[in-house]
């Protein structure tokens, strides 16, 4: 796989004009952290002079499949798109493919990834790292607490038909295969597909349930925080539970800061967003990429969030 890495300050390497350029951009919805992305993509566009199409697929893989044709239609010299369903890359690709025009998918790994055409790109993180960063935190603050000789824990997945959702489980998995954080045992692991409120819906299950658990590994912030919501109303204490999530979103800093989340990862928001403008600008004036250009994640703690404060 050929790659190309994606440091925080790529949004400079563009210093060509834009040439007044139009991308078509199909977001799969506007959930918290997609609404970060989808203003980092309209913000930079503005800042190089480029006209930016922005539609919302609303969670239909149909719906963006009809977005991207209608954007190829329009004569588009670029096509963006988070992808609703990573598993419906395949068919999004080709049209485009055929159409001659370049599409970089963001954030959302494509399952095509391997055999995306020269025209076309991922820009993303590396989710192979988001939950490994997130549970080798979380095992290291369980030592901490003592519970090294045995400690449950119960997991929120986002939506299934997600590669983030699902990569990120499988690293909870890999860290506990290790020897260094074996004593964790996984007592619960349900999907809350991304949501507080399905979340919170799902804790307060378990809870009613009597399910007890050291701590909680999410997939994502948002969850996190569904989770943390329902376990407050219940009478819990935070400082029993390790609770951790992903995305270092506006919302889990201000948790972190009130001593309710205890770990989550960067995601930076605003990089993948100029990273993707650039990328179809790049491919469109006809420059190869390579299939992934990669945006790192960042484990975040209470001792360095006040370094991420504002940054998604």
């Amino acid at each position: 796989m050929k790659k190309f890495l994606l440091g925080v300050a790529f949004s400079a390497v563009l210093t060509s004009s834009a040439f007044a350029q139009t991308i078509g951009v199909s977001m799969s919805e506007l959930d918290n952290f997609l609404t970060i992305l989808r203003n980092g993509i309209a913000d930079y566009a503005k800042e190089k002079g480029v006209e930016v199409q922005i539609e919302v697929a609303e969670k239909d893989p149909a719906k963006q499949l009809s977005q991207i044709q209608n954007f190829i239609a329009s004569g588009v010299d670029a096509i963006i798109v988070n992808p609703v369903d990573t598993d419906a890359t395949a068919a999004q690709s080709k049209i485009a493919a055929d159409a001659g025009i370049p599409l970089v998918y963001v954030n959302r790994q494509p399952a095509n990834l391997d055999s995306l055409p020269d025209n076309q790109t991922f820009v993303g993180s590396n989710e192979v790292d988001s939950g490994t960063l997130e549970t080798k935190e979380v095992c290291r603050l369980l030592k901490e607490k003592g519970k090294g000789d045995g400690a449950n824990i119960v997991v929120l997945m986002g939506q299934l038909n997600n590669q983030a959702a699902r990569q990120r489980t499988q690293d909870i998995h890999d860290v506990i295969a290790t020897d260094e954080c074996s004593f964790m045992k996984i007592v619960e692991e349900q999907t809350a597909n991304w949501y507080r409120t399905e979340a919170t819906d799902l804790m307060n299950n378990w809870l009613s349930a009597g399910v007890e658990f050291d701590a909680v590994v999410s997939n994502n912030d948002e969850m996190a925080l569904g989770a943390i919501q329902a376990m407050k109303a219940a009478g819990m204490s935070m400082e029993d539970v390790v609770v951790g999530g992903v995305d270092a979103t506006p919302d889990a800093l201000a948790a972190m800061k009130a001593g309710d989340l205890d770990v989550t990862v960067f995601q930076n928001a605003a990089a993948q967003g100029s990273g993707a403008v650039d990328a179809a600008l790049k491919l469109s004036q006809g420059e190869k990429l390579g299939n992934v250009v990669w945006v790192p994640f960042e484990l975040v703690t209470p001792e360095n969030m006040d370094k991420y404060m504002g940054q998604n």
